[in-house]
């Protein structure tokens, strides 16, 4: 049989049944389609009424077949899978009935989407907390209250139950302005500010380029929205006379949570992240002035030098203030100490 497919408009698969056709809907469907659906999914679809004969609709699986007979097979939208449990490792620092906190490293995306429908932290708490993760989130978030980016490391909350997520949520939407939420970050960044201590204000929307980005935009723009950064530069690495260095080592303190907002905001002023390839790839030849050691640690960072160090929040049940804090990354480590060592 030559291919009988015809890929017509509103996800319609055409076939035209040939001189030859014969016997049942689903068997003469499940030949033509040459494995593309199996004979059970077919005869799904089929009593779906997702198929038509010349235009009509067909539910009876058992429908003969006629030679010359126009066939659609109308196909549904893809629905996404729902995760599943898998073992990967997780570093826990805490965990009660409530809630789990607990060190993503880096490369480990948060939950499933597209191109990453497995190996996330989602997958990894669902084998680890089996049916215990609260459900606000859906079924490909539950028990995410709030995310850092793959490549981003650092310390977070999962809520297992819905009265913990809603608790945890409504500190994470304040902010920390009311409450005892507190989240900073340490990132090492080409060049120092300005102010070795200061606060960033500039709102952040989507970049008019690329739609998985973010940019600084003016407040009156559409999809703006506020973004505040507080930064403090506690290391400096081959500073110079003039109060200039070459990178230096940042802790960030966020009065609000967007997405990418360290990252963009510490680009805005002129210090993007080492190793960020979204918003500092312009800054990849400041490499060259560094020594041979030390260029090959940065030109061989694999991610952006980021890492949520620190994390307080109220406990939702039992009201405690809750503290945790960890160790940058041995990467970060290597890069910052071969930053140190450079020589002039």
């Amino acid at each position: 049989m030559n291919d009988p497919f015809k890929q017509g408009e509103d996800a319609r698969k055409v076939l035209i049944a040939e001189e030859d056709a014969e016997g049942r809907l689903d068997s003469w469907l499940t030949t033509a389609v040459e494995g593309d659906f199996s004979r059970n999914r077919l005869k799904s679809l089929i009593e779906q009424g997702a198929v038509t004969v010349n235009g009509v609709a067909i539910t009876e699986p058992k429908k003969k077949i006629r030679p010359g007979d126009r066939v659609e097979i109308i196909l549904p939208e893809p629905e996404d899978p729902e995760p599943q449990g898998e073992d990967i490792p997780l570093d826990v620092l805490y965990e009660d009935e409530d809630l789990i906190v607990l060190v993503k490293p880096a490369g480990l995306v948060v939950h499933p989407g597209a191109g990453n429908w497995t190996g996330t932290l989602v997958n990894a708490l669902i084998h680890h907390c089996g049916d215990s993760l609260s459900g606000i989130g859906g079924v490909k978030r539950p028990g995410i209250v709030h995310r850092l980016d793959k490549e981003t490391s650092g310390v977070m909350v999962v809520a297992k139950n819905d009265n913990a997520h809603r608790h945890l949520a409504a500190q994470f939407a304040d902010h920390g302005r009311t409450g005892p939420l507190e989240r900073a970050y340490k990132a090492i960044v080409w060049g120092r500010p300005k102010q070795l201590r200061g606060t960033i204000d500039a709102a952040l929307g989507r970049s008019g380029n690329d739609r998985t980005k973010r940019a600084v935009k003016r407040e009156e723009a559409e999809d703006a929205r506020e973004a505040i950064t507080h930064y403090d530069v506690v290391e400096r690495y081959r500073e110079k006379p003039d109060a200039s260095c070459l990178a230096s080592m940042v802790e960030c303190q966020l009065e609000t949570g967007r997405t990418h907002q360290i990252r963009v905001h510490m680009a805005h002023i002129g210090n993007p992240l080492i190793g960020d390839p979204e918003y500092g790839a312009a800054f990849r030849t400041k490499a060259n002035l560094l020594d041979e050691k030390a260029r090959l640690v940065v030109s061989r960072f694999p991610r952006q030098a980021l890492h949520a160090y620190l994390l307080c929040f109220e406990h939702p049940r039992t009201g405690e203030v809750m503290e945790f804090e960890t160790d940058m990354p041995e990467d970060m480590e290597e890069l910052a100490q071969a930053l140190r060592e450079t020589a002039d």
